[in-house]
């Protein structure tokens, strides 16, 4: 089957375009078309063929029912039983707009739209294109999103095409569509109205006009006894092909944890992704960092979610680390998508913090210690707990002469100092571990259960210098001299990564 796209501009000369999409619907075939949430593909909603269609077109579970969209409101009261007072003045106040309302459904609509339950989701869409495709196809339009299940929706018709080219028989390209998220889904079956799905519509704007509402508690929690009142919100929905992680806390923790991982990653071969605010892009060291809108614009991140995800689908990102997003608006519809594309994948990185910090030489007695006293000599890491330990340590050597000797001639005081064995007791779910070259690092993470390539790291390839630390080893006190200047200078660098505005 050849696709066809039909581009429409918003005029009304531009809307004659739409008669042949309009014949494809009321001839039994699916259109895909704009709406200001997302793209919709649609078909005749009371046609159980073209319903079966949809749920073919997209590998749609069969129980995840359609949201039938109409253009009057004459054309509810014509499939359900009754409209309640609610209905009436939800859709007085947010129709046209991105609001679905399910209600006891009559006879009309079929089984097929509806997933077999005797309910109907509905909503009356705010684009023009929508409105005039549905009265020039003199059909109702079931229409869930227009992408392959589980995929991020589409929010322009290249998303579309790339998906269901081939599957389906037209595409109506008319230009973005301005939310970016799906509509907020409101059952007004239940005793007291509830929230199946979070959108731009929030709960304090439809108290503002019906009273009480509550929220199905699966958008709010997830465990095994937490079930979802929605079906199609059971399912994985909006994922890219990367694993995805959302990590929350304290922004510059959040940064010092996603920049860890992308050092351990690049390590492992692999490509990072980071979904970042603009206040906060420059801050990241992967390969790959996309801007999904300022913190402070709730409508701009809303609208921007899924290309981002889609963008990342286009490159060789293995993993992708997103901010998390608060606000009170559309945040939390926001929040809601992400944490499905995640599978609920959070990081606190408040926890995940780092607090000790260990340099890990040949015998511990050399660049290790010389590295620790240099770092707790610097005011910035009082809040760390700083350590020496040796790879291999025989008998508890003191601390080298020449290295003693720089310290002091730099003002650094020495105390009673005997080098320790590294072990599995010094490494907790807190510890970073730096060694001075790359044989060191895979010597620890072949010896040591705890440690491993997201904490244990070359101190040089971690704050981005290319050359390891030099060995004074067998020098004069000059020798040993250069390697503290170097040590100086590569752990200022390393400051500026662990304490960005802590």
């Amino acid at each position: 089957m050849e696709t066809l796209i039909l581009k429409v501009d918003r005029s009304s000369e531009g809307y004659d375009k739409l008669d042949k999409a309009a014949r494809i619907i009321k001839e039994g075939g699916l259109v895909a078309f704009p709406t200001e949430t997302v793209y919709g593909l649609g078909g005749d909603a009371k046609n159980p063929r073209s319903c079966k269609k949809i749920y073919r077109a997209k590998g749609r579970p069969s129980d995840n029912p359609l949201i039938v969209h109409i253009a009057e409101f004459s054309q509810l009261e014509d499939i359900v039983e009754e409209v309640p007072v609610s209905a009436r003045e939800l859709a007085k106040e947010f129709w046209p707009g991105p609001l679905t309302m399910i209600l006891k459904k009559n006879k009309v609509i079929p089984r097929q739209t509806t997933g077999g339950l005797d309910t109907i989701a509905i909503r009356m869409p705010d684009d023009e294109i929508a409105r005039e495709l549905i009265l020039r196809s003199e059909c109702l339009i079931a229409a869930p999103s227009a992408n392959v299940s589980g995929k991020p929706s589409p929010t322009i018709a290249e998303h579309v095409y790339k998906d269901l080219s081939g599957r389906i028989e037209a595409v109506i390209d008319g230009g973005q569509a301005i939310i970016g998220l799906e509509s907020t889904i409101i059952d007004l079956t239940s005793d007291i109205p509830t929230i199946l799905r979070p959108g731009a519509i929030t709960k304090e704007m439809l108290e503002r006009v019906i009273g009480r509402v509550d929220i199905d508690a699966s958008l709010i929690g997830e465990g095994e006894d937490i079930r979802p009142k929605a079906p199609g919100m059971k399912y994985k929905h909006y994922a890219p092909k990367a694993e995805l992680t959302i990590v929350e806390g304290n922004i510059s923790k959040v940064v010092v944890y996603v920049n860890s991982k992308v050092i351990a990653n690049k390590d492992r071969g692999l490509v990072t992704g980071v979904i970042a605010s603009s206040e906060n892009v420059t801050r990241y060291s992967a390969e790959v960092v996309k801007t999904i809108g300022s913190s402070e614009d709730e409508e701009e991140l809303a609208h921007n979610l899924y290309s981002i995800l889609r963008e990342f689908d286009e490159t060789n990102v293995s993993e992708i680390y997103s901010e998390s997003f608060k606000g009170d608006g559309i945040s939390k519809a926001l929040m809601n998508r992400l944490l499905k594309a995640a599978g609920h994948k959070v990081v606190n990185a408040d926890k995940e913090a780092i607090t000790r910090i260990i340099f890990a030489g040949k015998n511990g007695s050399s660049r290790s210690p010389m590295a620790a006293y240099i770092l707790k000599s610097m005011d910035a890491t009082k809040d760390y707990e700083i350590l020496s330990r040796g790879i291999l340590v025989q008998f508890p050597e003191p601390l080298n002469p020449k290295v003693e000797a720089v310290l002091l001639s730099n003002g650094i005081e020495v105390g009673d100092f005997h080098a320790v064995e590294l072990t599995d007791n010094d490494i907790n779910s807190s510890t970073i571990i730096f060694t001075m070259e790359e044989s060191h690092r895979d010597k620890i993470i072949g010896k040591l259960e705890k440690a491993n390539e997201e904490n244990t790291f070359v101190l040089p390839a971690y704050v981005g210098d290319e050359l390891d630390i030099l060995n004074p080893y067998g020098g004069g006190l000059q020798l040993y001299g250069l390697c503290f200047e170097a040590l100086k200078d590569t752990l200022n660098k390393l400051v500026n990564i662990l304490n960005q505005e802590r």
